[in-house]
């Protein structure tokens, strides 16, 4: 008899659940997508989930590190995400600002808008918040929660991770209409052998990063 498909991995609610009973009711997640590539900008969310709902898990089921899901998956839990979040942000700093002030510079810009937004959209404070292994001290007014791997272990990590990716890979579908020569649609602006070729060939456009070696030294060759 064949056996069942297996249910999809769903990151854990253990360090919002030991944070909540310690008194922080209000956790947003936070997480970046596109801190590595060549081109594009950095994206970044926040998300803070209804913590006293004991069906959390299983509504979210299969929201994990969004490198671990097809892009269907992050699309589809995208939307579910969003509906039950308490509060949700998006912010995103460009290629022109990654060059000026550095990429770590530029995230924590990102994070800070994603931030903002979210708490323009609602009427909530923050008690505390999660991060994926980095520190935000430009909010030393808020207590945060450094975990490493945390889009794997940290369900409001996790979500914010899936909502970045899905916003920066639509707006990589987006440039790739402006600058079909370069294939970002396929690659999102990553350097693969591809993309690289691509550079070799036409140089760079407005959307790459300058200061990221493989760019900077096609310039400076």
């Amino acid at each position: 008899m064949p056996s069942s498909p297996r249910a999809p991995k769903t990151a854990s609610l253990h360090h919002e659940r030991h944070y909540y009973r310690a008194g922080c009711r209000i956790i947003f997640g936070m997480d970046e997508a596109g801190r590595g590539p060549l081109a594009g900008p950095v994206a970044a969310a926040a998300v803070a989930l209804p913590l006293e709902r004991d069906d959390l898990s299983k509504s979210l089921r299969g929201v994990r590190d969004s490198k671990e899901m097809t892009p269907l998956q992050r699309e589809s839990l995208e939307t579910t995400i969003k509906d039950i979040a308490l509060a949700w942000g998006i912010g995103q700093s460009s290629s022109a600002e990654i060059d000026r002030l550095g990429i770590v510079n530029a995230t924590k810009a990102a994070m800070q808008s994603a931030l903002e937004q979210a708490l323009d959209r609602s009427d909530i404070q923050p008690d505390c918040l999660f991060l994926d292994y980095m520190l935000f001290p430009e909010r030393h007014d808020i207590p945060q929660v450094s975990i490493v791997e945390g889009d794997k272990r940290s369900l409001s990590i996790a979500c914010a991770s899936v909502i970045a990716k899905v916003w920066r890979d639509k707006h990589m579908r987006d440039l790739d209409r402006r600058y079909p020569q370069y294939g970002f649609a396929k690659h999102k602006g990553y350097g693969t052998a591809g993309h690289r070729r691509a550079l070799q060939q036409h140089g760079p456009c407005p959307e790459h990063r300058r200061t990221f070696a493989p760019v900077r030294n096609l310039i400076i060759g």
